[in-house]
């Protein structure tokens, strides 16, 4: 297992993924576990593993296909969970940091870390910065639906957005969907306070009018509602960062509650736990089908690079999902693909007349 900070005679390639490997609450191990499950999907990858190097050597050493697929980076300090952003900044030889640098650098194409959500994202659009083409970064996730998958965004990187924001976030939404979900023809929609054309605010309605004439018209839904989220009816949500935020902690609410609600039921009576044994099956597989660590992975896109946030308390499986992500965006070319939409967009603005 080489040490980055030395000479190491190997291709000048990027790395695929840049890791923080001390973010998080129960780094380094469930990240460098999560790594081992990744390095099996992705045999060919290679990852800059940036934390305590005397720490992380007898532990890496332990898991072989990390340690063949990890290249280390030292650093000396990691950013703690409630440390301000402003002095996230001031930290230059975080874990964090570090691997936002070999992203910045050119030395890794992307990187995923458990770490300080705040911190990270201040880091990355000050270090890494926005696409050219890119007003604002989105902060997008996925989720379960009645249908499958849902992507949404913004889930609370921007609270104000215009009406070009809203377009730029739908035409990264169809990458991401594109990239990460597998769909050739992915459908999107305008989140609003109803489906009819006059409903919702200016910048909404105006957002429409240009996605209706844009080059991805024809997976334009048109707008959707709250229930449209888990309904599936659309494979994209857009919207601005307040109302996606709200919506992701509203849906995050209901679910606790529901798995609350499944449990009391349960534990009534003594007909009610034979009742669980009963449907234990079904009830698995809805446990499957509902595991948070699956949707792990929030990725802040629109900038030079793929960024994608972990959750601070997940385990291997979690985070190894993550990676899943951020080597999907890599893999398909992720910021090409918002490169191209744009112009594409651009190009047929400019040949619409002038009213």
């Amino acid at each position: 297992m080489p040490d980055g900070n030395a000479s190491t005679g190997l291709a000048a390639a990027p790395f695929a993924l840049a890791v923080d490997a001390m973010g998080g609450d129960n780094a380094p191990e469930s990240i460098l576990d999560g790594i081992e499950l990744a390095a099996e999907r992705h045999p060919a990858a290679r990852f800059l593993l940036c934390g305590d190097a005397e720490r992380l050597r007898p532990l890496l050493a332990t898991r072989k296909r990390a340690s063949q697929a990890c290249e280390m980076r030292h650093a000396a300090t990691s950013i703690p969970g409630d440390m301000k952003p402003t002095q996230a900044l001031r930290v230059r030889g975080s874990s964090m940091r570090v691997a936002i640098d070999a992203v910045a650098g050119g030395e890794a194409q992307g990187v995923v870390s458990a770490g300080n959500t705040g911190a990270l994202m201040a880091l990355a659009k000050i270090v890494v910065k926005t696409l050219p083409e890119i007003d604002r970064p989105a902060l997008a996730a996925i989720g379960p639906s009645a249908r499958g998958d849902v992507v949404m965004l913004d889930l609370g990187a921007n609270v104000q957005c215009d009406a070009r924001n809203l377009v730029q976030f739908a035409i990264m939404g169809d990458a991401f969907a594109r990239a990460v979900l597998g769909l050739t023809n992915p459908t999107f929609g305008l989140l609003n306070v109803g489906s009819e054309e006059l409903k919702g605010d200016e910048r909404v309605r105006e957002a429409a009018e240009i996605l209706r004439d844009s080059h991805i018209a024809s997976g334009f839904y048109g707008f959707v509602e709250g229930h449209d989220i888990t309904a599936g009816t659309v494979d994209v949500v857009v919207t601005d960062g307040f109302t996606g935020n709200v919506a992701l902690k509203t849906g995050e609410g209901a679910l606790k509650l529901m798995r609350e609600l499944l449990r009391q039921v349960f534990t009534s009576s003594v007909p009610a736990r034979v009742g669980y044994l009963l449907a234990r099956p079904a009830l698995d597989r809805l446990r499957e089908w509902m595991d948070p660590r699956r949707y792990n992975g929030a990725v802040l896109i629109g900038l030079r690079g793929v960024v994608v946030k972990s959750h601070g308390g997940t385990d291997a499986l979690g985070f190894a999902h993550a990676m899943d992500v951020a080597m999907d965006m890599v893999t398909h070319r992720f910021n090409d693909r918002i490169r191209e939409g744009l112009a594409l967009l651009a190009a047929r603005r400019a040949t619409v007349p002038a009213a």
